[in-house]
């Protein structure tokens, strides 16, 4: 497939793998952990009579800052859309976005003053932390997950692994013939189940302790040692295919897990960052109203 030239620089150290964490060297980690560390400075050295709070000019300053960072935060969804190279590149956008995201924390907290109580300033605090740490959970999975995403396929596609299962169903169908018919009938009836079953719940943590599969071949081992002749070969023929359908099924849902995974904290973090941006927005109001 045909690229268009692609300048090198934009990935800070000549290749194409350099992580958005990585980028320029942490270029943006480093600007992030300077800004915290003069916010921090500030906020000790100076004076604020009775004490540190939002309504002081440092606390209004810290605000106005906090704010309009979360503002440009939230932007980064429509920039993904924009394709540019070099300074402001996705990949320089997304490392600011991550590392500004987390000295965020620095700038809200101390804008607090550390006053909180059950009113809409504190709501918009709780969101904004909820809305970092929901990031930050993103970051680990888009770190650590890809890997075993990909090893979890073994080089299959989705469609792939699922056609492997329904090729051991109609494998285990005609094994399972010359047995009795109870046998049978425990084994004919863990065929078609639903791989995906039990909901989002199970998708995500990866465990099915209702498995058909399971059930019918922790069965047919023990049928298997009580059964002689024809049977016993049969019992063995069928034992060995749902062996190998519980790999198969192991492979599958480790890889629906790892993409539930994946994808669950975009239906977290973003909409917490639209409750996040409502509630700043009526804290803001709120502040000028009764200033």
């Amino acid at each position: 497939m045909a690229t268009r030239g692609i300048d090198a620089r934009e990935f800070g150290d000549g290749t194409a793998h350099e992580s958005f964490l990585r980028y320029r060297r942490f270029r943006w980690f480093k600007i992030g952990a300077v800004l915290s560390l003069l916010t921090i400075l500030v906020y000790f050295l100076v004076d604020v009579q009775p004490r540190h709070n939002g309504g002081s000019w440092l606390g209004y300053t810290l605000g106005t800052v906090g704010a309009l960072l979360i503002f440009w935060l939230s932007l980064l969804g429509i920039r993904k859309r924009a394709m540019t190279r070099g300074r402001w590149s996705l990949k320089a956008w997304t490392s600011a976005h991550v590392y500004l995201g987390l000295a965020l924390i620095i700038f809200g907290t101390l804008h607090t003053g550390f006053q909180f109580g059950w009113n809409v300033h504190t709501l918009a605090y709780v969101l904004m932390m909820l809305v970092i740490v929901s990031g930050i959970y993103g970051i680990l999975v888009y770190g650590l997950l890809p890997q075993g995403l990909s090893d979890s396929r073994s080089e299959m596609t989705g469609p792939q692994m699922i056609d492997a299962v329904n090729q051991l169903d109609k494998q285990i169908q005609i094994s399972a013939q010359p047995l009795s018919d109870e046998d049978s009938a425990v084994v004919l009836g863990s065929l078609g189940e639903d791989p995906f079953g039990g909901g989002a719940w199970r998708r995500l943590s990866g465990s099915y302790p209702k498995c058909g599969n399971r059930a019918a071949l922790a069965y047919m081992r023990e049928r298997r040692d009580s059964a002689s002749g024809k049977q016993q070969l049969a019992a063995d023929q069928v034992v060995q295919l749902l062996e190998k359908k519980a790999a198969a099924l192991q492979r599958l849902r480790g890889y629906i897990q790892r993409r539930a995974l994946l994808e669950v904290w975009l239906f977290v973090h973003i909409p917490l960052t639209f409750v996040l941006i409502a509630a700043l927005v009526a804290h803001i109001v709120s502040v000028f109203f009764y200033w």
